[in-house]
């Protein structure tokens, strides 16, 4: 399983699989190959819904955004 972490807090904000890991490593952009933090907007938040992002994951984001504008997080292996 992998955890995902605010990255501001370091707060936990849910547990994914490594498909759903992969799906968010193809869908967005990493500054690095090995880049284990990401940081989404509304928009594309939208955009990984639109794209087949499945509902656990895309419940984690949504409440991890709650009613900010973007959020940064970070995943690690648990």
């Amino acid at each position: 399983m992998i955890t995902l972490k605010d990255k501001s807090t370091n707060r936990w904000l849910g547990q994914i699989s490594y498909a759903q890991l992969k799906f968010l490593n193809d869908e967005l952009l990493a500054e690095h190959k090995d880049d284990q933090d990401y940081k989404i907007d509304r928009d594309a938040l939208d955009t990984l819904k639109a794209r087949g992002a499945d509902l656990h994951l895309a419940a984690i984001l949504d409440k991890a955004m709650g009613d900010k504008e973007e959020i940064a997080f970070y995943w690690i292996k648990s």
